[in-house]
């Protein structure tokens, strides 16, 4: 997703103004940060402040800094901990496990010369959502929002929402304060994660908190550490990315001349070309999203100047593309926050390479729970938005590149990494939008994922999944697991302008291949937790294709009406 909404170059704008990164000040910032300690009180990251839910019936890491050497108490409840900040300043300890509580209580960190109090303090269930931009699609935009924001209003539901951050090292704090769900404030929640918190909180009936740390248009790799693409076996495309950019860095930091040119070239954009340029991209939009008709994407009248630090906050309407640097600016200041478990919604921006995919998306899943773990945080589920119908028309074409690649790997990503769950939404995308606002379906399906595999409720969590297949003369038998009670044909819950509702009589998007590996639409029935798939051009058929396109029309759902996830039987390199 390279392209981005109006609304988001302005956000992208205003992150960028409070940036205000030059690295030719850096001595001077550090006889500041000197000074700082030599006056320092007992200092807490931005996640522990107000309004903060601690993770319930789990060890709760907290965590600061102070004077080297310094004793450090922190009291909530009943509980007193002690700690002693080291060499460095940095001090940490755990509170037992606590039970849900939804009475308002403080936690009192104190030093020897100071004490912070942090009130307002609940116990219930902490989730990390991250991804793109459709992870941080705002619940103001989604197609609900008129009915959902004013039923928004839940004190026992808080965010904290991570500011856009990129770092060449890992940082230890960011920038966000926690808020509390109401009507005026969700309205810039994630819509996916407000609506699987807001099932969590209605089905597990506990406080539920959301740390939101998406970007939109990023690769995977921006996501996963250092140290997480030099795990064996090393990835060495990212890697070798990484290195060309540090190399760029290092002569950046050495000679800030075109730092400076860029930054004041950038200003006079933003004055002179920014106001006209997102006003039309608003105006576009708007016509696109209605369903009007648009002629050609609107162009600022010259080309908006590329930040030379590779490291450091790319303009207005890009995105970062180093690997690591927003894992080292977003998700390094939340390790080790306890947590219940991740949400992510992510993949659009490496839609074309789906077969690296397959090792980058365990290796990120791998990667968060390491540093977790190594920091004294624990292991946690990790659940997963498959990509939903993008990228062109309708179409039952059996594709050789893009997002079915895509989609496989997330699909093989869930059969291999434990402790992982799918939310399968190929049924409520957009043919011609990358970001579908039907985001209530995403989430509460999200939802039924968490209800199911993490807090053990004996539902159907996930529409049916392929197992194996038979071949029985001139058919091939396909069979499923989570099958619910039963399979059916099935229709979307939400539909995009100009898309059709599938049929309610038929199953459609099955393709059949014999030994020529020509594809055709085939016939499909149900047979108890099988489909039937044959075609009389395929007289000794081998291999079976669903939804094996960038936006298929493929309609198996299980009863729970539940879509089925793409996929292929054969192993063929198209």
């Amino acid at each position: 997703m390279t392209q981005s909404k109006a609304g988001d170059s302005g956000q992208r704008t205003a992150h960028f103004a409070l940036r205000k990164k030059k690295f030719y000040y850096g001595v001077a910032l550090v006889f500041l940060c000197s000074a700082v300690t030599v006056l320092a009180t007992v200092r807490l990251p931005a996640v522990f402040s107000n309004h903060m839910i601690l993770q319930r019936e789990a060890k709760v890491s907290v965590w600061g800094w102070a004077d080297a050497g310094e004793a450090i108490t922190v009291e909530f409840g009943s509980q007193k901990k002690s700690a002693t900040a080291d060499a460095n300043g940095k001090w940490k300890l755990k509170l037992d496990a606590l039970p849900a509580s939804t009475e308002p209580r403080e936690l009192t960190v104190t030093g020897k010369d100071s004490s912070l109090k942090i009130s307002d303090v609940l116990v219930g269930d902490v989730w990390l959502a991250g991804g793109q931009s459709n992870m941080g699609f705002p619940l103001n935009s989604a197609h609900n929002a008129k009915e959902e924001l004013p039923k928004a209003g839940d004190p026992q539901l808080h965010f904290f929402r991570v500011k856009n951050r990129t770092a060449a090292e890992p940082q230890t704090d960011c920038s966000a304060n926690w808020e509390l769900s109401t009507p005026d404030t969700a309205k810039n929640f994630s819509g996916v994660a407000y609506f699987f918190a807001k099932e969590i909180r209605r089905t597990q009936n506990v406080p539920v908190a959301v740390l939101q740390a998406p970007w939109g248009g990023t690769d995977i790799e921006t996501w996963i550490s250092l140290e997480g693409l030099k795990q064996s076996p090393a990835l060495t495309n990212p890697l070798a990315r990484w290195e060309k950019a540090l190399a760029e860095y290092k002569k950046i930091v050495a000679d800030s001349t075109s730092l400076q040119t860029y930054e004041k070239e950038l200003k006079q954009w933003q004055d002179e070309v920014a106001p006209a340029f997102n006003a039309a991209m608003k105006k576009y939009n708007e016509d696109k999203n209605a369903g009007r008709e648009v002629g050609a994407k609107p162009q600022p009248t010259r080309p908006e100047p590329s930040n030379p630090d590779p490291m450091g906050m790319p303009s207005p309407s890009r995105r970062p593309s180093t690997p690591t640097v927003n894992f080292n600016g977003m998700i390094s200041p939340l390790v080790p926050y306890a947590i219940r478990g991740v949400i992510w919604y992510q993949g659009e921006n490496n839609g074309g390479r789906g077969l690296e995919y397959r090792d980058l998306f365990p290796r990120l899943i791998e990667d968060w729970r390491n540093h977790w773990i190594k920091n004294g945080g624990c292991d946690f589920p990790f659940l997963f938005v498959q990509l939903p119908c993008n990228n062109g028309a309708d179409t039952n074409a059996v594709a050789q590149n893009g997002w079915p690649w895509l989609r496989e790997a997330q699909l093989l990503t869930l059969q291999k990494a434990p402790r992982t769950g799918m939310a399968i939404t190929i049924d409520v995308g957009n043919p011609n939008d990358v970001h579908p606002a039907d985001k209530i379906d995403v989430g509460q399906r999200l939802a039924l994922v968490a209800r199911k595999n993490v807090y053990g409720e004996k539902i159907a969590g996930s529409g049916p999944l392929f197992k194996d297949f038979k071949i029985e003369g001139d058919k091939i038998r396909v069979s499923f697991t989570e099958t619910g009670s039963g399979l059916t044909p099935g229709t979307q819950p939400w539909l995009a302008l100009k898309v059709q509702p599938f049929p309610k009589d038929k199953l459609i998007g099955f393709f059949i291949a014999g030994e020529d590996k020509q594809w055709f639409e085939a016939d499909a029935t149900i047979d108890g937790d099988s489909v039937i798939v044959s075609s009389a051009h395929v007289p000794k058929p081998v291999a079976v294709r669903y939804g094996w396109a960038n936006s298929p029309r493929c309609n198996l759902y299980n009863k729970e009406r539940l879509p089925a996830s793409p996929f292929r039987t054969d192993a063929w390199a198209k």
